[in-house]
């Protein structure tokens, strides 16, 4: 493989929704209806939607591709917490307490590459991003039943802070939150 990452451009909004389509799945739970699973991508990840995350100065969506072919992305956040529970937790997590903070929103990369040293290029590249945006503190939502995610998000130094609920379809989902300083 040669991993390459960048940042995403509008053209690329039709290429996200299909990687995107392809990986949301893999971090929903088991037993996680395909119903709900079509809906969260396309209430959330449709074509439009990345047209907009793209144009949207407080996201930074990066991809990362094999010779020209996408085989991950992720999307940083740095619009305030809206909900104010979430938002305290945050803002009080060791390490950068009180900090200004980035949103990990998004880290999918393809199960057909998974194991290949993408998610580790993608991530080095993503941290990168964050920090040069002057935050301090980079945090993150991820299923408390993902066993692989939450290992390597572990093992990039990201700490469990806290949980909150996350909504695929009808279904609440409760997630970790975990935090890393920049």
């Amino acid at each position: 493989m040669a991993i390459t990452t960048r940042r995403a451009a509008l053209a690329d909004a039709a290429e996200l929704h299909e990687l995107a389509a392809r990986t949301f799945v893999l971090a929903t739970p088991a037993g996680t209806r395909q119903t709900d699973v079509d809906a969260f991508v396309a209430e959330h990840l449709s074509r439009a939607k990345f047209t907009d995350y793209l144009a949207d100065p407080a996201r930074i969506v990066l991809l990362a591709e094999d010779r020209g072919t996408a085989v991950g992305y992720t999307m940083l956040i740095s619009d305030p917490i809206g909900d104010p529970e979430l938002a305290k937790l945050v803002a009080s997590a060791p390490g950068a307490p009180g900090a200004d903070a980035i949103e990990l929103s998004k880290f999918y990369v393809a199960a057909e590459s998974h194991g290949a040293g993408v998610a580790a290029t993608l991530m080095a590249a993503t941290l990168a991003a964050a920090a040069a945006t002057g935050a301090g503190l980079c945090w993150l939502g991820v299923n408390q039943h993902n066993e692989r995610a939450a290992r390597f998000y572990a093992k990039n130094g990201f700490e469990i802070i806290g949980t909150k609920r996350f909504l695929v379809g009808e279904v609440w989902h409760d997630d970790h939150v975990r935090a890393r300083p920049l």
